[in-house]
């Protein structure tokens, strides 16, 4: 008897330390990342997000953070799916990276907090209500449209002859539009006419590239659009053959061939919604946490692309190569 005695109080200090065990360790926190296309100059903020996670603590490497990443490719209904199974899977946060992306998270994370990356303001983006407020459970970083009148300013400065700068633009893509809208009305104080062609996705840019480029341009300008991230590098050959300059908003496209840029720094830009994201894992509080405009910009040049154009930087860009 005292045997089984024995036995049980042995088998009931095994079960008492297994539970106390599960309970001490700790929970991995899991969040869901959503990408709207696979392109090179996003990439750059997905990684500033993971690394200022990883900074903080937080690695899927090192098992102390789960990452469900999803990439839409482009296209809508993959993008509203891919959201929908991330929600099911109920993860402590969601990244969105690029407009579509936010916007369709936001409406669809039933209360999950999203951290946005390159993507505009939330009023700019439409998700404000009456009053003028961003979703309680938006997040992250934003920019504005203030940066396209400085980029826009680098044509005068760069090709002070100008006068025809050409673009081409999703009419799906808000941003985009907008960017475009603030493009013509910087220009136009100038005297410079901007001619812009509608796009619906990366099969068409070479094509219309091609047609806006036979319109005698001076300039093209890049603006903050999916097809133009998605296909640049269909856009710098086909402007390479017309030697006809890149200027851009975006910094991450002058390393892919663009001449020049002001705009914001895309791993930055990444890792401060990144910062955000640690801060609300470390506690599960957002109240300290609101959306907030980016804060580094760059002027960049890309000076094998200046040398084409006899152009040499001054001490006010960070050049590449």
């Amino acid at each position: 008897m005292k045997v089984i005695y024995n036995t049980l109080f042995i088998f009931a200090l095994f079960l008492f330390g297994a539970c106390s065990s599960n309970s001490d360790k700790k929970e991995i926190p899991s969040i869901g990342f959503i990408d709207f296309v696979e392109d090179a100059t996003l990439a750059q903020a997905k990684k500033g997000f993971i690394d200022a996670l990883a900074a903080n603590g937080f690695s899927d490497q090192k098992s102390t953070l789960k990452i469900n990443y999803k990439n839409a490719q482009g296209d809508q209904p993959t993008l509203l799916q891919a959201i929908d199974l991330m929600v099911s899977k109920k993860p402590d946060l969601i990244a969105s990276n690029t407009t579509l992306a936010t916007i369709n998270a936001v409406q669809r994370s039933k209360g999950i907090p999203v951290f946005m990356m390159v993507a505009p303001r939330p009023d700019i983006a439409g998700l404000t209500d009456k009053s003028g407020n961003a979703p309680a459970n938006l997040f992250g970083t934003f920019e504005t449209l203030d940066y396209i009148d400085t980029s826009a300013a680098l044509v005068n400065a760069l090709f002070p002859s100008a006068k025809t700068v050409g673009t081409i633009y999703s009419q799906s893509e808000l941003q985009s539009v907008d960017a475009l809208n603030r493009l013509k009305k910087v220009c136009a104080l100038k005297g410079i006419e901007v001619i812009a062609i509608p796009v619906t996705n990366s099969s068409e840019t070479q094509l219309i590239t091609q047609s806006l480029l036979n319109k005698n341009i001076d300039v093209f300008f890049a603006l903050p659009d999916n097809v133009i991230f998605s296909s640049f590098e269909t856009i710098v050959k086909s402007c390479n053959d017309k030697h006809i300059p890149i200027l851009t908003s975006e910094a991450g496209l002058v390393s892919r061939g663009a001449l020049a840029s002001f705009g914001a720094d895309m791993y930055q830009w990444g890792y401060q919604s990144g910062l955000q994201a640690a801060t609300y894992l470390k506690d599960k509080n957002n109240k300290t946490l609101k959306p907030e405009i980016v804060n580094v910009r760059l002027k960049v040049m890309n000076t094998s692309v200046a040398h084409n154009f006899n152009i040499q930087p001054d001490s006010s860009f960070t050049t590449v190569q």
